[in-house]
């Protein structure tokens, strides 16, 4: 059960997992084993999302910009979330989890891409922990690719160009169908979001932590709540004064 009152609790997550290579690099191991140590973290921030009732987690997997790193890495790291999920998703499953990729699907490999869809159709009508893997992607690319189905749409006449609002550009993102992320938690002390969720995450409280990614653990994901929990979230109100009673 979750320490966390409702009212002070995210009910979505997102999580940009950095620090691998250099967990890896630190020890004098290839960077290999840092991503190899980051598959046991995933485990261990699903389970901690599930233990504290989140309804949404997002792990950033793969960036659109990681496809620059060498081939044999990028090799290694599809296998691993291709393994992982093979490994995890009936165990999953049956804890009534669902699972949902978000990112471009054209360039992935067939092994990770069939990987990522079968758990998507198997988990589709489960209710509980809504796992969002975040794998090729990209926000700009997201949000182009959703300003140029609306460009279509206007063209083709099935909406006006002054009909375009905030709620139609979300409703053409990945992330469409799912609230955008109460609380955003970066790893390895870096304090950026990489193009992660930028129109998501207008108002997100952003944490960032000097662990490296292998290195979470629950408690660290509860520290990240209880931040959170600290925070005010005013979406650009106001807050309001406590009225003071006094007696007569």
């Amino acid at each position: 059960m979750t320490p966390f009152a409702d009212s002070a609790k995210p009910d979505h997550v997102a999580i940009i997992m950095d620090g691998n290579g250099r967990w890896a690099n630190g020890r004098g191991l290839k960077r290999i084993f840092g991503h190899r140590k980051g598959v046991e973290a995933v485990r261990r921030a699903v389970e901690a999302a599930r233990d504290a009732e989140i309804g949404h987690l997002t792990l950033f997997a793969f960036s659109s910009e990681n496809w620059k790193r060498p081939k044999d890495e990028v090799r290694d790291i599809m296998d691993l979330i291709a393994i992982f999920i093979h490994r995890e998703l009936q165990n999953y499953h049956a804890q009534n989890m669902r699972f949902q990729m978000i990112g471009e699907r054209n360039g992935l490999g067939a092994k990770v891409l069939g990987a990522l869809e079968y758990a998507e159709e198997l988990t589709r009508n489960n209710t509980g922990l809504h796992v969002v893997v975040a794998v090729n992607y990209g926000s700009r690319a997201e949000i182009a690719r959703a300003a140029a189905a609306l460009a279509r749409d206007a063209v083709e006449g099935r909406i006006s160009p002054d009909e375009i609002n905030e709620a139609l550009v979300s409703g053409r993102l990945d992330t469409a169908g799912i609230p955008d992320p109460d609380l955003i938690i970066r790893t390895s002390g870096e304090q950026r979001l990489s193009n992660f969720l930028m129109w998501q995450s207008a108002y997100s409280e952003l944490v960032f932590l000097p662990c490296l990614w292998p290195e979470f653990s629950k408690d660290v994901f509860d520290e990240a709540l209880r931040e959170y929990a600290r925070r005010s979230r005013r979406f650009g109100d106001v807050v309001q004064p406590t009225a003071v009673m006094t007696g007569s």
